[in-house]
C-alpha cells in the first residue's frame, strides 16, 4: 500500500475532513545513465563549493535569498514552517467552478485524496457524489514541501482527485510567445465546416487504454537491436505540410476517407499507440445523422395536439429517475444507449440525452 505524500485535512464551509495525498502517476520513461564516452565509467553531479571546489555534505546546504550580487539572507526551513502556521496541513476549498472553464494549461500534477481512517469515510463519500453529481470542482490552496499551490479538487468514480494548478501570472500569453497566430477563422466557411465534419468523423469514446507509449517500445527495440549487432531502422520522415490552396479537397478527402475506413462509428486513421475501438451498432458517426434522426422524431409528433399530453408525463417521470444517478451512471446509460457525443457531454446534457423519446434510460 502506497504511503502519503501528504496528510492534513480539507475543510469546506464548516466541514472538516482528514485526508492524505497520494500520488496518481507514474513515469515509465527509459531512462539512461551518463557515461565518459569509450568507457563504462558513470558520471555523477556533486553539490561542491564554488570558492573552494570542495564536496559540500546535504546536511550543511542552507537556503539564501540574494539580495544583492553576494549578499545572502539566509532562511532555515523551520522559519519557512512558522510563517505559514497551519496554512502547511490544511486544504482550504474557498469556492466552487465549473470544470470546464479551467483551461487545461492550468493543470499542473495529479493527486488522489484518501480519507485518514473509516470514521471519515461517510463524510468523504458524501463530498465525493456531491462534487460528481453537481459536475463542479472545489478550487483551495494547499502548502506542501515549502511551496504553495493552487488547486482545483474533483470527483472520479470512486475517488476524490486534487490538481495543483498553476497560478494566472505563471501562464504565458500565447500572444506573447507564439509568433504569427492567424486571426480567427470566418464561423461560415466551407472550410471550416469540412474540418468539423472531419472531427466529428474522427471522434472515438475516451478510454485511455487504448493509448500507449510507442516511444519507448521503439528506445527499447532500439537497445535490444543494438545488443544484437543489429542493422537499426529508422522512422519515415513526417509528410509535408498541406498547402492552403488544396486545403478544400484535402478536407473533403479526409472527410471520406474516415468515414469509408471507420464506417457508421466514425474514426478513420488512428493515432499513433492507439488501438481501434470497435464501432457501437446504432451510434451515428456523423452529426448530421444524429440531427436528422433527432428531428425526424419531432416532426412525427409536432402535428398532433394531444401527443405533447402523451409524452410529457412519461419523460418527466424518466428525467426525475435519472436526476438521482452520478455523473459515471448516466455515462454508463449512455455508452449502453449508444448516445452520440457522450464523452463531451456534462450531466446535466447526460440527463437531457437520456431523457429523450427512444433513448433507453
Amino acid at each position: 500500500m502506497a504511503r502519503p505524500v501528504w496528510t492534513g485535512v480539507l475543510t469546506f464551509g464548516l466541514v472538516t475532513l482528514p485526508v492524505g495525498l497520494y500520488t496518481a502517476t507514474e513515469d515509465h520513461t527509459v531512462h539512461f545513465h551518463q557515461l565518459q564516452r569509450g568507457t563504462s565509467d558513470r558520471i555523477r553531479n556533486k553539490r561542491v563549493n564554488e570558492r573552494t571546489g570542495k564536496e559540500v555534505d546535504t546536511d550543511k546546504i542552507v537556503k539564501g535569498y540574494e539580495l544583492d550580487e553576494g549578499e545572502y539572507v539566509v532562511v532555515e526551513p523551520e522559519e519557512l514552517e512558522e510563517i505559514a502556521p497551519g496554512r502547511s496541513k490544511v486544504i482550504d476549498v474557498a469556492g466552487f467552478v465549473d470544470l470546464r472553464q479551467v483551461e487545461p494549461v492550468y493543470f499542473a500534477r495529479a493527486y488522489y485524496v484518501g480519507p485518514r481512517g473509516k470514521e471519515y469515510e461517510k463524510v468523504y463519500e458524501l463530498m465525493r457524489a456531491a462534487l460528481d453529481r453537481s459536475d463542479k470542482a472545489g478550487i483551495g490552496t494547499l502548502t506542501m514541501r515549502g511551496k504553495e499551490y493552487l488547486t482545483a479538487l474533483r470527483a472520479q468514480p470512486g475517488v476524490l482527485v486534487l490538481h495543483t494548478l498553476h497560478w494566472a501570472d505563471e501562464v504565458r500569453d500565447p500572444a506573447d510567445v507564439v509568433p504569427g497566430l492567424p486571426r480567427r477563422a470566418t464561423s461560415g466557411s466551407k472550410e471550416l465546416r469540412a474540418a468539423e465534419q472531419l472531427i466529428d468523423a474522427l471522434t472515438v469514446d475516451w478510454d485511455p487504454g487504448d493509448y500507449r507509449d510507442t516511444y519507448e517500445e521503439r528506445v527499447k527495440r532500439l537497445v535490444a537491436a543494438k545488443r544484437g549487432g543489429e542493422e537499426v531502422v529508422g522512422e519515415a520522415e513526417p509528410p509535408e505540410a498541406t498547402n492552403v490552396i488544396d486545403l478544400m479537397e484535402v478536407l473533403s478527402r479526409s472527410v471520406e476517407q474516415s468515414r469509408s475506413r471507420g464506417g457508421e462509428g466514425g474514426g478513420g486513421k488512428q493515432p499513433a499507440g492507439r488501438k481501434r475501438t470497435p464501432a457501437r451498432k446504432g451510434t451515428p458517426g456523423r452529426k448530421e445523422a444524429s440531427d436528422r434522426k433527432e428531428a425526424s422524431g419531432r416532426k412525427g409528433t409536432s402535428g398532433r395536439k394531444d401527443a405533447p399530453a402523451r409524452e410529457k408525463s412519461p419523460r418527466r417521470r424518466r428525467t426525475d429517475d435519472l436526476a438521482a444517478l452520478s455523473k459515471a451512471e448516466l455515462y454508463e446509460r449512455a455508452a449502453a444507449a449508444g448516445v452520440p457525443g457522450r464523452s463531451k457531454m456534462t450531466r446535466d446534457q447526460l440527463i437531457k440525452a437520456l431523457g429523450r423519446p427512444g433513448a433507453a434510460a
